[in-house]
């Protein structure tokens, strides 16, 4: 192009050139293009093809050269597709390697992956397993009513009556602020031995119980004592059950008075802060303890609520919350004259872990004002619950009242809504100390068949909103043998395992208590509590295909609500064990409207088989692929779960190695074993073996030279036929090793890498195996030794011709040191076979191209020069010439990019250190050029399983966090000296002192692991790939006195993309830059999603009434102001230092 001396905002010597305007996305300047919009007459310019404006650019005179035309570009792109043919082919041995898998056919067989047979036998399986672990729980469940039912109530019982393991006592008496060593416990707890157990990933004890006790429940008192005395029982049962099935896990019972006795016994994992685990609350315990709920939380804002009461309803909203499970629906609203939700949820929506954020957030924000008014709340209430119209958990039916008190019953809304048949229960909740009669919120709980309960301080929070649950197991008790049911909870991390692994959601059954007041008497209808036996989900993988699916295949399953049980990408973050890991299977994998029909269709239980076109993201989550994939799912029977198998059509077939004769004639060796030698190394290149468990006694590292000398050294001790070994997996690993080595025998050995500036050359199997050659390319080899978690390895195989993929690089790290490290760019590609009319793709093999070598060779390529050692070619003064990507590096700019928008190659040397980054970062002008004219599309998806760093706590000075400071007015009011808010602050205080922090405390750290420092939290992933275009393509990006010419074309049978352009003269071309790292994200909009929920089903049985059900206990306490006196008394206490012991807050459930 003729190029004078420009300058930033001079003007272009072509008019034009700068008549042209950048096209919209989608659209095109060239054959083919789309009309530009009606409008005013254009220049005659614009009205001329692209090859013919093209020379028009250059003004004569002014230079020499002018923009490469179409035909040169597309000269040039040939170019570099016929070299990079010719390297691969010669290099890359696929051809030879299919000759020497032709060569050994009698050392394998082609088997083949019938979809339909592997997943229902896989579902068997699962069953199977999990059939056994129900017998063992029915045991425990029936066993425990039993006991109870036999034990006879001591009123007397005494702490050293009673002998137990206490999981938490050695981290008590380490801290000597502990409650029990400050007391001096009385209870005659047991001194343990214990032995690592890489089952249970713990150090254990098989001969004991262990019990753990909710911190803030007093372990003197006489419920708890009786309640240790008769699960004592158990540990005969739990010890009988492991010897029967020696694969069970964890063996729990949760009681409803909050005692925890586990099997095998092993110390609680101490928290460096107090210690809030409450069995009661967690996810397994509260779907087994009652059926599905729909509840509606309605909260007094009136103006009568104080700034301190206001915020014990807020922390109680939240507690109560944390109650629900993913089966049940929510909504919360605030009232005074009016009722209105809190949140933008206008109905019942799913009560899980985003949507209960929400919530959370959304209950920081009420504001008190206004008068009290029942009946706007309760209608409220109402009609939320009487909306058919949404998806909801149509069972339990229940509103939640917290108020500070008032006069009216609102009988008048009750008799309209819910009387005669008293369908949803009513729990009302006093707040606060106050002066106001709560007998109007007896009598509404009393009459709706609910409960009555008071939370005068924040210690009363946790206990009072978990409660409830024990009058929603009445109808369950009383329909006994019938709600037995043994239910599946979700995903969730195992708050005993210190390892950070997550186990499956119990197997859960619930247990009654069989015992009766007298003869003739009423049957009891309390829940004694939930039984639970943990599955590993490594249990349920080791029974689906390992390694015969291919890189590419897997096998899932989920539930009714659509979340992952098994699945590849399952890989949740080790944050707060308090949330259950719920993922759904189309935030797993990217969603489309053929995998919503196969969700569906699997939660509603069917068969089925269906093959799609979609995208998967890569292993490394830069790139993205459309692929075909077979889905073929079948419930798993006894369980709410379905099995679901996913293959690449080219998985259909795989190799099984059978090396049985050729073992007898080494005698008894392994053929080809010398080839897996280090020694062997120098010249048939270094190999990388899979660490997988070819072997029982194999020990594993990380470290794959430590791995191959332990591998070598039992294979040096056992026979091929060994029954410890997979043969599978063995005898594939040595076939794969001897074939490599023929490749470099046949191919590799002979040629010389450095002719074509080539650091390496590589294959990599199916079957374990990734041979490097020459032996020192292996210093510098970073890839997975594992091939089906390498993620070059995967792509292949999902693409056809070759795949580039440069150096990964961070925006946020240093550009690549050429100066002292060589960088290699690595190209792939699959190799496939052809056997009898089956086709397979069982290796990968490639090259790792020399950057800085193959930069120069990219800049002669699309040259005018037809050789490297050919003299540039020299423009005369007089004479047009084209720019060409060697001779005017200083004008034009030349990159390939590949298929996710990451430089690869550039004919700009200071371009070179940014190889590996994504493009926009180089160059966001034309990076956006390019996507605009849909080179590129973007893909945005959500990753619901990252862990953030916690946000750094807010300064509220040297006082506690969170408490109520009363005004200069307050004082002076002695009304308020004498009020309820006096009490409670002075209440708080002492709470304060004890836990720091009620109202802001992290539940993280409050709760468990010392080591959790992050937090779960949504992280926003963008990735690019290859849009509809295919063709030569060239524009115009408009800047006014800045604009620039650009050319573009795929090159085929690989996954780069050829860009010429004229560099950017001028900052004012600047437009805004596509983004590709990954960023924090609230998510999408809650509020919208809830418009439109996924499909979900609630379990098939429901269990919210019974004719016989007593509703006469419904609520105690009375509520009553204190006296002056005590409060001066207090007052005199807190400055001596000598604040009373709180009264311990025990469930008084009667036995």
């Amino acid at each position: 192009m003729a190029v004078p001396a420009r300058t930033c905002g001079a003007s272009r010597p072509d008019p034009a050139r700068t008549a042209l305007r950048w096209p919209s996305r989608g659209s095109r300047l060239g054959p083919g293009a789309r009309r530009p919009a009606a409008g005013p007459p254009r220049p005659l310019a614009l009205l001329l093809p692209p090859l013919l404006l093209l020379p028009l650019l250059a003004a004569p005179g002014a230079s020499a050269y002018s923009f490469p035309q179409q035909h040169t570009v597309q000269h040039w792109a040939r170019r570099l597709e016929q070299e990079i043919d010719g390297v691969m082919r010669i290099f890359g041995g696929v051809q030879q390697l299919r000759e020497i898998y032709k060569d050994n056919r009698n050392l394998f067989e082609v088997q083949e992956n019938e979809p339909q047979k592997l997943v229902e036998k896989v579902a068997g399986d699962i069953e199977s397993l999990l059939d056994r672990k129900v017998q063992a729980l029915k045991r425990l469940a029936d066993a425990a009513e039993n006991f109870q039912k036999a034990h006879r109530w001591q009123d007397n019982i005494k702490e050293e009556d009673i002998v137990y393991y206490d999981a938490k006592a050695d981290a008590e008496l380490d801290d000597p602020e502990s409650e029990d060593v400050e007391r001096g416990s009385k209870a005659s707890t047991l001194r343990l031995d214990f032995v690592e157990d890489s089952n249970f990933k713990n150090k254990v004890n098989y001969s004991y119980t262990a019990v753990q006790i909710p911190t803030d429940i007093y372990k003197g008192s006489t419920v708890i004592l009786n309640e240790l005395n008769w699960t004592e029982a158990l540990e005969n049962v739990f010890m009988e059950n492991r010897r029967q099935d020696p694969t069970l896990l964890w063996q729990v019972f949760g009681s409803a008075t909050g005692v925890t006795r586990y099997y095998p016994a092993t110390p609680w994992r101490a928290p460096k802060k107090i210690d809030l685990y409450d069995v009661r609350r967690r996810p397994w315990y509260i779907q087994g303890a009652s059926s599905p709920k729909d509840m509606v939380i309605i909260v007094d804002v009136s103006g009568s609520v104080s700034g301190l009461t206001l915020k014990l309803m807020k922390t109680s909203v939240c507690e109560m919350l944390d109650t629900l499970s993913d089966d049940d629906y929510v909504n919360v609203a605030s009232f005074n004259e009016k009722a209105q939700p809190v949140s933008c949820f206008t109905h019942l929506v799913q009560a899980n872990v985003r949507n209960k954020k929400v919530f959370k957030e959304a209950v920081q924000g009420m504001v008190a004002k206004g008068t009290t008014g029942y009946k706007a709340g309760f209608e409220y209430a109402f009609d939320q619950l009487q909306n058919s119209n949404i998806t909801r958990a149509n069972c339990n039916k229940m509103i939640m009242m917290f108020t500070d008190g008032g006069e009216d019953r609102v009988q008048d809304v009750f008799e309209k809504y819910n009387w005669p048949n008293r369908t949803v229960r009513v729990f009302t909740f006093s707040v606060g100390q106050h002066n106001y009669d709560v007998t109007p919120l007896q009598w509404m709980a009393c009459t709706n068949k609910g409960y009555y309960f008071e939370i005068p301080s924040i210690g009363a929070i946790r206990i009072n909103t978990q409660e409830y649950l024990d009058v929603l197991g009445r109808p369950m008790v009383l329909a006994g043998k019938e709600a037995k049911q043994v239910q599946w909870t979700n995903v969730y991390e195992d708050a005993l395992d210190g390892s950070g692994d997550v186990a499956t959601g119990s197997r859960t059954l619930p247990v009654f208590n069989l015992t009766q007041d007298g003869p003739g008497e009423k049957k009891n209808q309390l829940i004694l509590g939930v039984m639970g036996i943990d599955v590993a989900l490594n249990d349920i993988k080791r029974l689906t295909p390992n390694y015969t699916l291919g890189a590419n295949g897997y096998v899932f399953a989920i539930d009714l609500n659509g979340y992952v049980l098994l699945h590849p990408n399952l890989k949740p973050q080790t944050t707060n064990f308090r949330e259950p890991v719920t993922l759904d299977f189309l935030d797993a994998e990217l969603e489309d409207e053929n995998k919503e029909e196969i969700r569906r269709s699997m939660i509603d239980g069917n068969k089925g088989h269906k093959q799609i076109r979609t995208l998967v993201k890569s292993l490394d989550e830069r790139y993205i692929d459309e692929v075909t994939r077979n889905y073929t799912w079948v419930p798993i029977r006894s369980t709410n779960y379905s099995l679901g198998l996913v293959l690449p059509p080219y998985s259909t077939f795989y190799l099984q190695a059978n090396l049985s004769d050729q073992i007898l004639q080494v005698k008894c060796k392994w053929p080809d074993f010398e080839f897996l030698l280090p020694s062997s190394f120098e010249s048939e290149g270094h190999v990388f073996i899979a660490p997988r468990e070819y072997c029982k006694d194999l020990n594993a590292s990380d470290n794959n030279t430590e791995f191959l000398k332990n591998f070598i050294e039992l294979m040096e001790k056992v026979t091929p036929d060994s029954k410890q070994c997979n043969n599978f997996l063995l005898h594939n690993l040595i076939l794969d090793t001897g074939i490599t080595q023929q490749l470099v025998e046949r191919v590799w050995r002979d040629q010389d890498l450095n002719t074509y500036s080539l650091l390496a050359v590589f294959a990599a199997t199916d079957g374990g195996i990734t041979r490097v050659f020459p032996n020192k390319a292996a210093e510098d080899w970073t890839e997975n030794p594992e091939p089906f978690n390498a993620s070059f390895y995967r792509r292949s195989l999902d693409n056809h011709g070759y795949v580039f993929r440069p150096p990964q690089q961070d925006a946020l790290l240093r550009p690549l040191e050429l100066e002292n490290d060589t960088v290699g760019i690595l190209v792939s590609t699959a190799v496939e076979l052809s056997l009898g009319g089956r086709t397979l793709r069982p290796a990968v093999v490639g090259v790792k191209l020399d950057l800085e070598a193959w930069a120069e060779k990219f800049k002669v390529l699309a040259s005018n020069r037809t050789h490297q050692d050919q003299p540039q070619k020299q423009c005369g003064p007089n004479s047009h010439c084209e720019m060409d990507c060697e001779v005017n590096n200083e004008d034009l700019l030349c990159v390939l990019i590949d298929d996710g928008g990451f430089l690869v190659l550039s004919n700009q040397n200071h371009q070179w250190d940014q190889v590996g980054r994504f493009f926009s970062e180089v160059d966001a002008n034309l990076m956006l050029a390019l996507y605009n004219n849909s080179f590129y599309t973007r893909k945005e998806s959500y990753d619901y399983q990252a862990a953030c760093a916690p946000l750094p706590p807010g300064n509220l000075g040297a006082a506690p966090r969170g408490i109520f400071v009363p005004t200069i007015a307050d004082f002076l009011n002695l009304a308020w000296w004498t009020s309820a808010a006096a009490w409670s602050l002075f209440q708080q205080l002492l709470y304060g002192l004890i836990y720091h922090s009620w109202f802001q405390a992290d539940p993280a750290e409050a709760e468990g692991n010392p080591e959790v420092r992050e937090s779960s939290c949504v992280m926003k992933q963008t990735q690019y790939y290859f849009g509809s275009v295919n063709a030569s393509y060239n524009a115009i990006i408009d800047c006014g006195n800045c604009s620039r010419l650009f050319h573009a074309q795929r090159l085929i049978n690989t996954n780069l993309l050829f860009v010429v352009a004229e560099k950017p003269l001028c900052s004012q071309c600047e437009a805004g830059r596509l983004l590709q790292k990954e960023t924090h994200s609230d998510g999408p909009e809650q509020c919208e999603l809830v418009q439109r929920p996924r499909y979900r089903r609630g379990p098939h049985i429901c269990f919210d009434y019974n004719a016989t059900e007593d509703t006469s206990d419904c609520g105690r306490g009375a509520s009553f102001p204190p006296s002056l006196g005590v409060l001066v008394s207090l007052q005199l206490l807190l400055l001596l230092g000598l604040p009373p012991r709180p009264q311990p807050q025990v469930h008084a459930t009667p036995l």
